[in-house]
């Protein structure tokens, strides 16, 4: 990795002599996770069980860590239980009856494999999978804080991720746009419109006392902060106002890292005619002179008419032209260029030394030093680092964050933090192993999909007959003894509901959607303008990725259940348990509208006859047939209850909820 200082301080000019600091010990540049990937092989085994449970490299490793602790894995799930597993993986959504039919009927050898080439090459993988990236990048489409501006055209961005997963982009080329898009093609939209990444923090924009040094500082520490925890799996950000506290990075490291964004500006590319673009500025023009008159005459008024003209302005302001298309992005202004220096304790009001650009010192030989103010597209001379095949960090974040979608943990549990402080790896042979084969195989996440899904370790049942000595030696499945259960996530929750009540809407890409909510939400807004609701009820029922992601306010059913925030990156959701979210599934109004359409499905397609409503209910509710007692007690229901609170209670069962 030592040969990426010529990347950093090759042919832009004379570079710039570092500060002069104590020099990174043997100690500090000792971390696993800094030190350059190994080549381990595969372990290899005497005994024939062994051999013949191990299916592909994976296996090796998981099982000769089982073995050091004297454990067995779990056998493998059934077919159904797998089918489900693999489905709610990679596209988030459950089976239907007729396609879990055709797997569960398909004697070929080769069926579950042809299964999830299928799954893989659906345009609803890159929902699923896309979704996952939004979360890592905190992508929203307003700024937050008290206004909370609307992002025009950030969806925009959402469609690139989507697109880029079914496509099968490769991953350093995506990191590439997404860092550095604008430098690299010049105007080319779908490039323009991955720089966008550089454009999703919260940005604070007050009116009137707007400190102008400390919103661009903001700015940049948001976007610096970003990188570490998205591509580098490191709290940067710590090191903002002082040494880092665990891992070796110094205060000059962040900085200098921050300076490849210093000529980074934000661009709006208007993808409007200039007719277009008069059109809708004239017809602003009236609205906001209305606005105003109707304003100075509220500000006149007695308190007892006031409130009549607030109606009158709110009225006026959703006359207000929606805005033109663009794309959010960013470009260099070498003109406006932002100093870079190193800040006493993170305060732009305390500027101590300047300082260029440079990748964290740690990650590069002693002495490197700073590239010029004046280089040339820095951003992508950054982006040539982070995606340069020896890179120590890349590969292994980006590997560790598919198998934890895959597996509920990371083989790092802490999946944006490789540092001093974060979790030791509890496989790091495989770590090395995948990371080396996803570089190779030219950085394919689809073919680490492959690789993983088609491993033993991913097919075991979530019991497992040596469970209580397990739980003993391993109580967090660290080592991979079984299978993970997992509840639904918020939008695959939402998103099953709309699919087994035969109402999903599945239209791909294009403006986010805004559902009604309650008023007393939109009230607490800045200004309630700013939740539109969507005309189109058939739009409403799109898949959740679709859904406007608005910093202010999250829909209550995918807050309830555990939808993340959108300040900061998520590197895992977490998975609660609470009465709430029992309420919200039993009076909740989407509950209770879904399964009025799942009561009418079932007498569409099963008829009057309540037993063949039952197996058609838990066919499309838990991929299977009900047990005895489920049938019994489904029956003695229906003979008291209509046909639309037996479909709500199906909403409710754990067999919907949870994932095997």
């Amino acid at each position: 990795m030592f040969r990426l200082v010529f990347i950093l301080a090759g042919c832009c000019g004379a570079a710039v002599a570092a500060a002069v600091e104590p020099a990174f010990n043997a100690s500090e540049r000792s971390h696993w996770s800094f030190q350059p990937r190994l080549r381990p092989r595969p372990p290899e085994f005497d005994d024939l069980a062994d051999r013949n449970w191990v299916a592909n490299e994976i296996d090796a490793f998981v099982l000769a860590r089982l073995k050091e602790f004297g454990l067995r894995p779990a056998p493998e799930a059934d077919r159904r239980t797998l089918a489900r597993r693999v489905y709610f993986d990679l596209i988030g959504l459950p089976p239907t009856p007729a396609e879990l039919t055709e797997f569960l009927t398909d004697p070929s050898p080769c069926a579950y494999e042809l299964l999830i080439d299928r799954l893989l090459a659906s345009p609803r993988y890159g929902e699923r999978w896309g979704r996952h990236w939004l979360d890592v990048v905190r992508y929203a489409e307003t700024e937050g804080f008290e206004y909370d501006n609307p992002l025009s055209g950030t969806w925009r961005y959402r469609d690139y991720v989507i697109q880029a997963f079914n496509d099968d982009l490769p991953f350093d080329r995506f990191v590439r746009e997404q860092i550095a898009g604008d430098e690299l093609t010049g105007d080319d939209p779908a490039r323009l419109v991955a720089a966008g990444f550089h454009r999703l923090g919260p940005v604070r924009r007050n009116a009137g006392n707007q400190r102008v040094a400390g919103s661009r500082n903001e700015v940049l520490t948001e976007e610096t902060n970003a990188i570490g925890s998205v591509f580098l799996g490191l709290t940067i950000g710590c090191a903002r106002c002082h040494d880092h506290m665990f891992d070796p990075i110094r205060q000059t490291d962040y900085y200098r890292l921050e300076a490849f964004l210093a000529a980074s500006q934000e661009r709006n590319v208007s993808l409007a005619s200039p007719e277009e673009r008069a059109a809708w500025q004239a017809r602003t023009d009236e609205v906001q002179a209305e606005c105003k008159k109707l304003k100075e005459l509220r500000d006149a008024a007695p308190g007892e008419q006031k409130q009549s003209f607030e109606a009158q302005i709110e009225a006026a302001e959703s006359r207000l032209p929606a805005p033109l298309p663009e794309i959010c992005t960013v470009e260099n202004r070498l003109a406006e260029r932002t100093p870079i220096h190193v800040l006493g304790r993170g305060d732009a009001d305390h500027p101590g030394e300047m300082v260029g650009m440079r990748a964290p010192g740690v990650l590069l030989p002693e002495g490197t030093p700073d590239l010029p103010a004046d280089t040339a597209n820095p951003r992508t001379r950054l982006a040539d680092w982070l995606t340069d095949a020896a890179h120590p960090l890349t590969a292994r974040v980006l590997v560790n964050r598919i198998w934890q979608y895959h597996f509920g943990r990371g083989i790092v549990a802490t999946a944006n933090d490789f540092g001093v402080n974060g979790d030791r790896p509890s496989h790091p042979e495989l770590l090395d192993w995948l990371a080396n084969r996803f570089v190779d195989e030219g950085w394919s996440i689809k073919s680490l999909h492959r690789v993983i899904l088609l491993s033993r370790a991913y097919r075991q049942a979530s019991r497992s007959a040596d469970e209580p000595a397990a739980h003993q030696r391993d109580p967090d499945n660290r080592l991979l003894w079984r299978s993970n259960r997992r509840r639904l996530e918020a939008e695959e929750l939402r998103d099953a509901m709309l699919s087994v009540a035969g109402v999903l809407n599945v239209k791909s890409g294009g403006p986010s959607v805004v559902v009604a909510v309650d008023r007393d939400l939109v009230e607490l807004l800045y200004k309630p303008g700013q939740w539109a609701v969507t005309p189109d009820a058939a739009e409403h029922r799109r898949r959740s990725v679709y859904l406007l992601a608005k910093r202010n306010l999250r829909l209550p059913f995918m807050e309830v259940f555990d939808q993340p925030d959108t300040q900061t990156s998520c590197a895992r959701r977490e998975s609660s348990t609470h009465a709430p979210q029992a309420l919200e599934l039993t009076n909740g109004k989407l509950s209770n509208e879904l399964a009025v359409a799942l009561a009418e499905r079932l007498a569409r397609e099963a008829g009057t006859d309540p037993s063949r409503q039952v197996e058609l209910a838990f066919a499309l509710v838990a991929g299977r047939p009900p047990n005895d007692v489920e049938r019994r007690r489904s029956l003695e229901f229906l003979r008291d209850q209509p046909l639309a609170e037996f479909a709500l209670a199906m909403f409710n069962l754990n067999a919907f909820l949870y994932v095997d």
